[in-house]
C-alpha cells in the first residue's frame, strides 16, 4: 500500500539514523570500524508522489546526541573509556559548541513514489556543500543512506599512531524511520 501525498515527520523517537565509518592506513587493524548512533534527531518530508520534484526533506541532527553503538574489527574491543572519549573527539571536530546542529534540506527529488534521489545541502560547521541521499519508502518506512566525505566540510579525519592509522575521509549515513503525520 502507497503512503498518500502530504507531510510527515520523522525522527529518533520512530526510527535510526547511524553514521558508519571505516578505517584506512598500514595500522588499521589496530583501530575499529565505529557504528555511532544518532539519538536525537528530527526531520519532515513532504511527499508529492505524482510529481516527485514537488517532494522535500529536511533533517536537523543534535550533534551532542551521538552515541558510539559498535566497534567492529580492532586487536582489543572498545571500552566504555573508549566511547566516552571518541564522544568527546566527535563533539570537538564538530564544534557542538559553536554549530550544535548538523542540517539538511533538499534542493531536488526525482524518481519515483517507491524509490528517490534527494540532492540536497548538508551544513556541518556552518559551512555547505551539497550530498545525494538515495530513499526507498515503502508502507509508511523509508529508508536509504548517503556517503558523506569528511574533507568536504574542512574535517581533517582522525588520526592516531604518525598516521599509520586513519578514519576514512567517507561516512556512510545510513536511515530507517516510520513517517508519522504532524
Amino acid at each position: 500500500m502507497a503512503i498518500a501525498d502530504g507531510t510527515y515527520r520523522l525522527g529518533s523517537e520512530t526510527g535510526r539514523l547511524l553514521l558508519k565509518t571505516s578505517r584506512s592506513g598500514m595500522g588499521r587493524r589496530a583501530g575499529h570500524d565505529l557504528v555511532i548512533e544518532v539519538t536525537r534527531w528530527q526531520g519532515e518530508v513532504t511527499l508529492a508522489g505524482t510529481v516527485p520534484e514537488k517532494s522535500a526533506v529536511s533533517v536537523q541532527v543534535d550533534i551532542d546526541s551521538l552515541e558510539v553503538r559498535e566497534g567492529l574489527g580492532g586487536v582489543k574491543p572498545l571500552t566504555d573509556k573508549d566511547r566516552t572519549e571518541i564522544k568527546n573527539r566527535l563533539r570537538e571536530i564538530l564544534e557542538s559548541g559553536t554549530h550544535p546542529e548538523i542540517r539538511f534540506a533538499s534542493t531536488s527529488v526525482t524518481g519515483s513514489a517507491d524509490s528517490a534521489t534527494v540532492e540536497g545541502d548538508l551544513i556541518i560547521r556552518g559551512r555547505t556543500a551539497p550530498v545525494t541521499v538515495v530513499a526507498r519508502l515503502a508502507d509508511d518506512r523509508v529508508r536509504g543512506s548517503a556517503t558523506v566525505a569528511q574533507t568536504r566540510w574542512g574535517i581533517e579525519p582522525y588520526s592516531a599512531f604518525f598516521g599509520a592509522l586513519k578514519v576514512a575521509d567517507e561516512v556512510v549515513v545510513e536511515f530507517d524511520a516510520a513517517l508519522s503525520r504532524p
